[in-house]
């Protein structure tokens, strides 16, 4: 199992010892995921804390005309799932779907548990975690109300710049909520 980027990112939080290491070990499962293979689908519950060793995954919602809109992206050392569902085990109103070939490491809600109650690090970071992705995105949602699509773009190159080559036109562009041909003018006006 490819353990040590999780050890590593955990560990930038707070320093783990070997047997909390170890612990964690027997509470993450490895998944290799083939490009738009779903790890969560509308309507089912969530099961998974999912981080990201390689690879790129996105969450996104259907509305009632079929259109997808991407609510978020995750890749190399980042975390994604519906937290809503994760803990209320209620059916999920969102899919995750591998946008290219990834590694994920998986956590399942009473393994989560079980590492809260191992020891009191990992609580705290798990917490610090949930709090960056809230931050993270309230900022997107006032974005989405207060910027013109060029600044969501800007801003989007500063958040994800590192996926900026990565995803196709058409993840972005549903992700700033504008059309991918909208997308290709406001990347040739600010080409540099």
């Amino acid at each position: 199992m490819t353990l040590q980027p999780l050890i590593d990112h955990l560990g930038s939080y707070i320093p783990l010892k070997q047997t909390e290491t170890q612990f964690l070990e027997e509470k993450v499962t490895e998944r290799r995921l083939k490009r738009k293979q779903h790890i969560l689908q509308e309507g089912f519950p969530c099961r998974h804390y999912t981080f990201v060793v390689s690879g790129c995954l996105r969450m996104f919602v259907i509305d009632v005309q079929g259109i997808e809109h991407n609510i978020l992206f995750a890749a190399e050392n980042d975390w994604i799932t519906d937290i809503s569902s994760f803990h209320s085990g209620k059916p999920s109103r969102f899919f995750i779907e591998a946008v290219e070939p990834s590694v994920v490491l998986q956590i399942e809600p009473y393994d989560l548990y079980a590492l809260y109650t191992h020891s009191y690090k990992f609580d705290k970071i798990f917490k610090v975690i949930a709090e960056n992705k809230c931050v993270a995105l309230q900022n997107r949602v006032l974005q989405m109300i207060s910027l013109t699509a060029k600044e969501r773009y800007l801003a989007f190159l500063e958040e994800y710049h590192h996926l900026s080559v990565r995803l196709p036109n058409v993840h972005i562009a549903s992700y700033l909520g504008i059309t991918p041909e909208f997308l290709s003018k406001i990347r040739k006006e600010t080409a540099y």
